[in-house]
C-alpha cells in the first residue's frame, strides 16, 4: 500500500511545481492587463 502512495506524492509535487511555473506568469499578465485597462478607461 505504501508503494502505491509514493508515485502519487511525487506526482502531486510535480503538479504543484508545474502550476506554479504557469500560474505566476499568468497571474502577472492578468494583473498588468487589468491595470492598463483601468488606466485606459480611468
Amino acid at each position: 500500500m505504501s508503494s502505491a502512495q509514493t508515485p502519487v506524492t511525487r506526482s502531486t509535487g510535480k503538479l504543484i511545481i508545474a502550476w506554479g511555473l504557469v500560474g505566476v506568469p499568468l497571474a502577472y499578465g492578468v494583473y498588468e492587463t487589468l491595470t492598463r485597462v483601468a488606466a485606459l478607461f480611468g
